[in-house]
């Protein structure tokens, strides 16, 4: 086990807390939750605003669809050498009710996935640099 230090993958697009949180923004007008932050305009057409809150998302939900990555991601991802496939799923967040696509955690297949099933949101390592261990989020199946 390595001495280094936890970091995100990406800055600012989740917390490191030991129950995480996926970083968003709402518009402070509509209403209207994004992720990855917003911070230029809401996308929601019948809004013109341009004043947002970060807020910290749902770091529960249930699938809404899921499937595999079969192939290597390209750069800036670093994927696992040799790769390995996995499993990504498109996840309703249980307040904001929005869909945030994620990975799945290690040793978890489609074949172990269902639509409708309660995930969440945890950190698992990416991969190890120089100087730290790249974290990242990813969805993890709640035993019921």
């Amino acid at each position: 086990m390595s001495n280094k230090p936890l970091a995100p993958a990406i800055d600012g697009w989740h917390t490191m807390a030991v129950k995480p949180h996926l970083i968003g923004t709402r518009c402070q007008a509509c209403g209207t939750y994004f992720f990855p932050r917003n911070h230029d305009y809401c996308r929601n057409p019948a809004c013109d605003s341009t004043d947002f809150d970060e807020v910290e998302l749902s770091r529960t939900g249930h699938i809404w669809s899921y499937t595999n990555a079969c192939y290597k991601p390209p750069e800036p991802y670093v994927a696992a050498d040799p790769f390995e496939p996995y499993a990504i799923a498109a996840v309703q967040l249980e307040q904001e009710q929005m869909v945030v696509l994620g990975q799945v955690i290690e040793g978890v297949s489609c074949e172990d996935l269902k639509v409708g099933m309660p995930v969440e949101l945890v950190l698992e390592q990416l991969h190890e640099t120089d100087d730290d261990i790249k974290m990242t989020w990813k969805w993890k199946p709640v035993a019921r």
